[in-house]
């Protein structure tokens, strides 16, 4: 077990009532599903819509650039950004990579807003935006993502849409982490007093987990991608909302990104204890990821939601040696 605790981690892990995860990267591993489905979204839109033939893929790094900056939690606000960010080096002949670097520097927790803004200095990406007309929920970026990612059969599911496509969704490519024996000792610990709060839909999230799903307390939970974008990470009023259907003072929220850590601490200047549990097990650099959520203050970081037993017992033995 990898594990990173500061001195005041272990009374605080003692002391909470209530456990609160993320889904993707943490209960799910979604590096062949989400990430891909990033990908030839891009792809998809820089063909038709920008006339960039045979774009160079997005990588993780660029992927886990744009989440370091906590203001992507949201799959598709990340595609989005790539595909601005793409375009601008093509219309301004700028290479790809140092393009990249650029606006992922610049961005910051406001997320699509700080790229757009930065990216108008630089091009005139106007022409490319109203095609994209992202946000709104009529996107062609929005509906080509889904289609990719769900399947023909959730997506009509989900949407009670037709799919353009007939492939098999991505969302079948959801590595499970979470199973019984984990669920088994969470209850143990916090009886009832499990949530979730994740940027997934409910259906999204429903289809991976299967009956594990049902272990959590589904009623106080939050599923962004079906709430108000006021309320998208790292906003802490969903995980607020949560503990207060839980009526519970002090969470453990387990999550894999910078908005997770932000929202938690958040949280606790809201009025209401949250513990930032960061998860790095996923990342394809887990060592940058670590770094981050201790720059960021983060009170524990695991490789693994599997190593959560220990690190519970452990915090109930007292500090380790």
């Amino acid at each position: 077990m990898s594990l990173y605790a500061t001195q005041d981690a272990w009374d605080e892990l003692r002391s909470a009532d209530s456990i609160i995860f993320d889904c993707d990267g943490v209960m799910v591993d979604v590096s062949e599903s989400y990430d891909r489905a990033i990908d030839l979204s891009v792809r998809n839109m820089l063909e038709r819509h920008a006339g960039i033939r045979d774009p160079p893929p997005i990588t993780h790094e660029i992927i886990e650039g744009f989440k370091a900056t906590g203001g992507f939690n949201d799959e598709v606000d990340l595609a989005y950004a790539a595909i601005l960010t793409a375009a601008a080096a093509d219309l301004t002949g700028e290479g790809r990579n140092g393009m990249f670097d650029k606006v992922i520097r610049n961005a910051d927790r406001t997320g699509i807003s700080s790229v757009e803004g930065y990216l108008e200095k630089i091009a005139d990406l106007g022409p490319l935006r109203e095609k994209l007309s992202y946000p709104d929920e009529q996107s062609p970026l929005r509906s080509t993502f889904d289609q990719l990612f769900y399947g023909k059969d959730l997506y009509r599911k989900v949407t009670g849409k037709k799919s353009e496509f007939t492939g098999r969704g991505l969302i079948e490519n959801d590595r499970v982490i979470l199973d019984g024996d984990l669920i088994s000792y969470l209850r143990y610990r916090f009886g009832e007093c499990m949530g979730i709060v994740t940027g997934r839909g409910l259906q999204s999230i429903r289809h991976p987990l299967g009956a594990m799903f049902d272990e959590f307390d589904v009623e106080h939970s939050f599923f962004l991608e079906d709430e108000p974008r006021s309320l998208a990470k790292p906003n802490p009023e969903a995980l607020l909302r949560c503990m207060s259907g839980m009526n519970s003072t002090h969470c453990i929220y387990v999550g894999d990104s910078y908005e997770d850590l932000l929202m938690a601490r958040d949280t606790s200047v809201s009025g209401s204890l949250a513990t930032f549990c960061g998860v790095t097990g996923t990342s394809r650099d887990p060592g940058a990821k670590l770094d981050l959520f201790r720059g960021g203050g983060a009170s524990i970081v695991i490789d693994s939601i599997t190593s959560l037993p220990q690190v519970l017992n452990q915090a109930r033995g007292g500090t380790p040696d």
